[in-house]
């Protein structure tokens, strides 16, 4: 069965992570993404580990469900070509800045003059129209402005990045569900439209979610921005005595459950753990209290007690536990697969499970410009026209996957 997205085409003209993480995902669902390339290829072709060149991890993790070509957009045939491409697809999404996007002439007014119902996404670091729209921007330019950065200064003592791309990845299902909309909307209005999906907008969006706390108000309230409960340095991992543990009683249910198990009845009758309320009046000395009880026992022993209750809890994994965790195991999660010209590769299933359309891996991630002839090929190309446009630079071919 085809995934929901089947008969969608999206024409990916994105590059690094934000825009081809979010096509991978949008190929997961059943749509024929065409993942259009510079000739040198997409830079995480060359960002980790690898067995042959352009062909990287990185590059690896978000590039299945995707047919590869090659266009020079800085040549006029190549512009020509995408334009060509264009005439028949339903979304196109790169991640050009304004100015270069407007050099390339690559803008909706230009495409939605052959193609009134695409669907045109970009997606970059700022807002266009604000003072900071021309500027580049990376995941850590973006994480130290929403405020993302700061926000670490509670348990490490001064602003850090987090440890995985969130700015990239958290736009990135920004821009799935912007394509999805948008496609649902041009079913009923027959239309097309262009999409913006900036990274620093839509990650103070995210950070913002509780930490306007006191300033939803207007006035504000006293107690300001930030949610206290977790601009808390004792929020974290307790030891256990054998390792780190999450314990996170949260509802007053959970709490006379936890009291009870672990043979504490005299918590509840202190009227800083009464309720919510009072337990985040007093969240310095509920979280004393959580990392105290935590280091009476083992992992396992927490593991064994907590298991058969309702209360949030698990032990602290490494990258390297993931890989042989139990929930994701028993549902599959990780799939090993023959690449054609990569060998045996491990990847991520796809999250989503669908009753009737199920999303299904279809291809594995091509090599540069693989399917650049049969892309041509399909927009109306012929046999010599397609070989003029390689003898150009204009395209090249790649080894078949």
């Amino acid at each position: 069965m085809a995934g929901p997205l089947a008969g969608v085409r999206i024409l990916d003209c994105t590059s690094v992570v934000l825009g081809p993480w979010a096509a991978q995902q949008l190929g997961d669902l059943g749509a024929d993404v065409i993942k259009i390339e510079p000739p040198e290829g997409d830079t995480t072709r060359q960002l980790g580990p690898k067995r042959n060149p352009g062909m990287a991890a990185f590059y690896l993790g978000c590039n299945r469900n995707k047919r590869s070509i090659v266009l020079d957009l800085k040549k006029d045939d190549g512009r020509k070509a995408l334009f060509k491409l264009a005439e028949t697809a339903d979304v196109l999404m790169h991640n050009y800045r304004p100015e270069p996007a407007a050099r390339l002439g690559v803008s909706y007014e230009a495409l939605a003059k052959i193609n009134p119902r695409l669907v045109y996404l970009a997606t970059y670091g700022y807002r266009a129209d604000g003072p900071m729209g021309p500027k580049a921007a990376y995941d850590d330019i973006i994480q130290a402005a929403s405020g993302m950065a700061s926000l670490q200064t509670v348990v490490a003592g001064a602003p850090r990045f987090l440890p995985t791309i969130v700015a990239d990845k958290t736009s990135s299902n920004g821009v799935v569900a912007a394509v999805l909309a948008a496609l649902y909307e041009r079913e009923r209005s027959g239309q097309g439209q262009a999409i913006e999906v900036p990274m620093f907008e839509t990650l103070v969006a995210y950070v913002m979610v509780e930490h306007l706390y006191g300033e939803t108000f207007r006035p504000a309230a006293p107690e300001g921005a930030g949610y206290r409960r977790l601009l808390n340095k004792e929020r974290r991992p307790y030891p256990s005595k054998d390792g780190f543990f999450a314990l996170l009683p949260y509802t007053d249910a959970n709490w006379r459950e936890f009291t009870d198990l672990v043979g504490r009845p005299d918590i509840m009758a202190d009227p800083r753990f009464a309720s919510l309320a009072t337990r985040l009046a007093n969240i310095e000395v509920v979280y004393a209290t959580l990392a105290e009880i935590c280091a009476t026992r083992t992992n396992a022993e927490w593991i064994a007690l907590l298991k058969p209750s309702n209360i949030p809890h698990g032990p602290v994994q490494t990258l390297e536990d993931l890989l042989h965790d139990e929930q994701l195991e028993a549902t599959g999660f990780w799939k090993e697969v023959e690449h054609p010209t990569e060998g045996p590769i491990r990847m991520t299933d796809i999250p989503p499970r669908f009753s009737r359309t199920k999303p299904e891996v279809r291809r594995l991630q091509p090599n540069l410009g693989e399917h650049s002839r049969e892309i041509l090929a399909e927009a109306g190309y012929g046999e010599r026209e397609i070989d003029a446009l390689l003898a150009s630079g204009v395209t090249r071919e790649g080894r078949k996957a």
